[in-house]
């Protein structure tokens, strides 16, 4: 599996115990990272291979066709990247097995939201992100409310929010 934009590497590690020893997480950054190469340092993994790859091309040459794909918390950070958005998406349809999946997890914002939000908030609207996968060829597998919260004004930056934010889940697949 790939964990893209994986900052300091506390998912990938938790995705790496998860898929066990037969299984692998690549880690994915567009450049190298102290906390990143630190954290793997003071607790290396064989099964969780760092690779840093631009965000258009983030799939390691190495890896075999991919069951699942993440990109947790930083979706919004890319979109104020100079980053072709459509051509990692492609990227990313392309490297999983038929019927693999391609979570996205991110900050909510309020619904019709501009994309420029995702620099000023922190935050995305879920259709922008649905629109972009999908125009991709990744089909809506499941949508679900398990990390929404209501009391979420969404109206301050993810990272000065006092309450913990409200967060959209989309769960793509390859058809």
């Amino acid at each position: 599996m790939l964990d893209v934009s994986a900052g300091a590497g506390y998912t990938s590690q938790l995705l790496a115990l998860a898929v066990g020893p037969t299984g692998t997480v690549w880690a994915q950054r567009s450049q190298a990272g102290e906390a990143l190469t630190k954290r793997i340092n003071d607790h290396p993994q064989a099964n969780l291979v760092v690779v840093i790859r631009p965000f258009e091309d983030p799939v390691p040459d190495q890896a075999p066709k991919l069951d699942l794909v993440t990109l947790i918390l930083n979706y919004h950070d890319i979109t104020y990247l100079p980053v072709d958005r459509a051509k990692m998406n492609q990227r990313l349809f392309a490297a999983l097995k038929p019927g693999g999946h391609f979570i996205v997890i991110d900050h909510s914002a309020k619904t019709g939201a501009d994309i420029s939000v995702g620099k000023t908030l922190h935050r995305i609207d879920e259709a922008i992100v649905l629109a972009e996968v999908q125009k991709a060829g990744f089909v809506l597998e499941a949508h679900s409310d398990f990390l929404r919260d209501p009391a979420d004004t969404r109206e301050e930056s993810s990272g000065d929010a006092k309450i913990p934010t409200d967060k959209i889940r989309a769960s793509v697949r390859q058809p």
